[in-house]
């Protein structure tokens, strides 16, 4: 029985004695408790200062509201951890900081690893808000897709096509492969085939064609319209027709091209001027040259039948 009330009275003073040790931290930490709170009070006072401006920021030089969400989210990330870290140190817990910005480099390590794919694109996005390579509302063509874009998120890119349909190309794909903006100097330059029969003055073609589409298109000395004879056909003569105009929609710019066919043909029409059909000669000589007709009279084939 003593035994026992011995051991329970020298816990009692272990007991004590911690409770006094801890005492004495308190007392002896009650200064920097007190900076701690002061610097906790003035450090979500500068955060709230520290985020508006980065919302500022944000919207002056990000157009894409994803961006700019993430800009103000990761500014905030790093503000709080800032003063994390700052109280931390005041109570002299350097070591418990040291663990963790150890255990954050390697979980952020294996977290970019297994998002590899993600944080391409996601990185993509940003950089494609930045360099502004294209703009919601352009007409673009991408990883063999063509169409106007709809939205530029921090993942993918959406494009409707001329179909109608909805295309989503990942943002890593986009900015890997060329892209072609048909938007971006607010002109483009219309062009068709076509060919004339071996029997009409090439000169003259070329002359009404000209006059044909010239009022459809923009008309400069620097981008007059063009007109181009590319060869000789199995039928016909072919020729090609360019000329510049100035669309605000890929729509316009397939009317353009309509229109100028119509105007074509009917100057074509005006003027007889054939655009002929695929034609085929048969030829049955061994030479060349000779017709059905003859080679069904000639004098061999008369005397074998």
């Amino acid at each position: 029985m003593e035994n026992i009330i011995t051991q329970l009275s020298q816990s009692i003073k272990l007991l004590t004695a911690k409770i006094y040790s801890w005492l004495d931290q308190i007392v002896l930490s009650f200064p920097n408790l007190v900076l701690v709170i002061i610097c906790l009070f003035i450090g979500l006072k500068l955060i709230r200062l520290g985020k508006r401006l980065l919302r500022n920021v944000a919207s002056r030089s990000f157009e894409n509201a994803g961006v700019q969400n993430l800009v103000n989210n990761v500014g905030s990330v790093c503000l709080y951890l800032t003063l994390f870290v700052i109280l931390l140190s005041i109570l002299g817990l350097e070591g418990p900081i040291t663990t963790v910005l150890a255990s954050a480099g390697v979980a952020g390590l294996a977290l970019g690893l297994a998002l590899q794919d993600p944080l391409m694109n996601l990185f993509s996005g940003i950089i494609m808000s930045v360099k502004h390579v294209f703009n919601s509302g352009d007409f673009i063509e991408s990883n063999g897709f063509v169409g106007s874009v709809q939205e530029i998120s921090l993942r993918s890119t959406v494009l409707r096509t001329l179909s109608g349909e909805e295309v989503n190309i990942p943002n890593k794909l986009v900015l890997q492969s060329p892209v072609k903006n048909f938007s971006t100097n607010g002109m483009r330059r219309v062009e068709f085939t076509c060919g004339i029969s071996y029997a009409d003055d090439l000169e003259s073609v070329k002359s009404i064609a000209i006059d044909a589409i010239r009022p459809l298109a923009l008309d400069t000395v620097e981008r007059p319209v063009e007109f181009i004879y590319t060869g000789f056909g199995d039928s016909s003569i072919d020729f090609q027709v360019r000329f510049w105009t100035n669309p605000e929609t890929v729509w316009q710019y397939l009317d353009a091209k309509s229109s100028a066919i119509i105007l074509l043909k009917k100057a074509f029409d005006k003027n007889e001027i054939t655009i002929p059909f695929p034609i085929r000669t048969l030829d049955f000589g061994i030479k060349g040259g000779v017709t059905l007709e003859e080679n069904l009279t000639s004098p061999s084939l008369t005397k074998s039948s």
